[in-house]
């Protein structure tokens, strides 16, 4: 009984968990370090720029499920998650391969994700209603604009965790309707561009 319990302890303390509004995120220690690595990234980007909010970082890991919160928003001031989400990732990025082995392109047409960092820009009226246009500022995104790789909902993407994979986008970071509303408040309230950061 005694092992069993130190292993559910030595279980527990390999997870992060944050408090989003009533609910948890809650990051295995691996995914917590990929995360802190992203955001150490972009305190160093901020801080080089101040065109860039050093208040607020949007973070999407693409080694998560689709069907479970990837994409987070983060306090760069507090260094914690204040809301998640759940997002599709580009139909090109599948390979079928098991073991949820994605693929990435910057490539147009390619239908696939780009990794790297962009960032929010202004927003438009287009197919999907608003949509914030994303600029690249890697060479792996690079053809973000090109691509019209853009920030949108889509009434397709649930707003919970599902134990399936959700609808795929044409490799734009493409969001529920009712997690875009609050993501939209956010830009929208935000004096200075906000950085995107995807990796996997």
């Amino acid at each position: 009984m005694r092992i069993l319990f130190i292993a559910l302890l030595l279980s527990l303390s390999s997870f992060t968990t944050f408090n989003v509004t009533n609910k948890k995120v809650i990051l295995s220690e691996i995914e917590y370090t990929r995360l802190n690595e992203h955001v150490n990234e972009i305190k160093s980007c901020t801080a080089a720029n101040k065109g860039y909010s050093r208040k607020i970082a949007f973070l999407v890991d693409m080694k998560i499920k689709s069907g479970k919160n990837r994409f987070f928003v983060y306090d760069l001031e507090k260094n914690e998650i204040i809301d998640q989400g759940l997002v599709a990732h580009g139909s090109g990025s599948e390979t079928g391969i098991k073991g949820d082995i994605l693929q990435f392109s910057n490539l147009p047409n390619s239908n696939c994700t780009s990794l790297g960092r962009y960032s929010v820009e202004k927003s438009y009226k287009g197919v999907f209603g608003k949509a914030f246009r994303l600029a690249g500022l890697d060479e792996s995104n690079s053809n973000a604009m090109k691509r019209a790789v853009v920030l949108h909902c889509y009434k397709e993407v649930p707003d919970d965790e599902k134990e399936y994979y959700i609808i795929n986008s044409h490799g734009c970071p493409m969001v529920s309707e009712q997690f875009f509303k609050r993501l939209e408040k956010i830009i929208d309230s935000s004096d200075s561009k906000i950085m995107l950061s995807v990796y996997y």
